[in-house]
């Protein structure tokens, strides 16, 4: 290749990669601009919800470190949008009312928001350090089935990133059938802060898992956990569930708040059974 030839070819290129790089750091602006905006909706927020807010702020630097495709980007704002929407609900403590408490202190709550519908809280103590119930719900969530009888499958679709994926889940049918089978397609994220992690999620679309025969597609979200050391034993974890749900179809809504915070309390009780195979964490 001549010279002169050589010279241009390289500023072209060069002009090109400032352009791209200038496009990323583009969108991560716009992204931390809308972030911003929703967290300041909610006033008052606890110290760990900040602490995992201030988490999101790294996302420019991680979106200069990969390029992203603009369907990916999208994915990537719609899970942070659900940690923010989810910790904002989270953070308000006012309008909770006590669904069930269990004999071993598990608790379900609800409330009514506006622009939401009924969501309901879970708040349980699991014995066992925060990395096992990190990694059961993380590492390992395509073997929730197997422990989960509310669950039939989880299926990853695709991965962005480290943070984020695409799941496909079919719930198994409750007994007697009163709803009828479900599938979601959601788009969740993690985040981790110090000793608090936040596992967020809600619905979306995605190309390989159109609507399926013999499924309503339901959409889920905001919806997250929140695993956090239990205060003064720190081999326990305290788990935090907000769970929203829209199950479609012809439901009266008596029948869906009922399956929807017995859910809650049955996937307490199979996650200590998932993880009774360690032995129990002491203080």
């Amino acid at each position: 290749m001549l010279p002169a030839t050589s010279k241009l070819c390289a500023a072209i290129s060069y002009r090109h990669l400032r352009n791209m790089t200038g496009l990323r750091r583009q969108a991560a602006v716009a992204i931390s601009q809308e972030l911003s905006k929703l967290a300041h909706r909610s006033a008052g927020p606890t110290t760990w919800i900040s602490q995992v807010r201030r988490r999101s702020s790294l996302l420019s630097l991680r979106l200069e470190e990969k390029p992203y495709s603009e369907v990916e980007m999208s994915y990537i704002k719609q899970g942070e949008e659900a940690l923010q929407k989810s910790l904002s609900i989270l953070g308000d403590q006012d309008g909770w009312k006590t669904e069930t408490v269990a004999g071993n202190g598990d608790k379900v709550l609800s409330k009514v928001l506006p622009d939401v519908g009924k969501v309901f809280r879970l708040e349980v103590v699991v014995a066992q350090p925060l990395d096992s119930v990190y990694s059961e719900l993380v590492d390992n969530m395509e073997q929730m089935g197997d422990w989960n009888p509310n669950v039939q499958e989880v299926k990853i679709l695709q991965r962005i990133g480290k943070d984020t994926v695409i799941t496909h889940e079919k719930a198994a049918a409750p007994p007697g059938n009163i709803v009828g089978p479900r599938d979601f397609v959601s788009v969740r994220c993690s985040r981790r802060r110090g000793s608090t992690c936040v596992l967020a999620g809600m619905a979306t679309k995605h190309g390989a898992m159109p609507e399926q025969d013999g499924f309503v597609r339901a959409e889920n979200g905001p919806t997250c956990m929140v695993l956090r050391p239990l205060p003064g034993c720190p081999a326990q974890t305290k788990l935090t569930w907000l769970l929203s749900i829209d199950l479609k179809g012809w439901l009266p809504k008596t029948i869906i708040n009922q399956v929807l915070s017995q859910t809650q309390v049955d996937f307490a009780n199979h996650l200590r059974e998932r993880l009774a195979q360690a032995v129990p964490a002491g203080c």
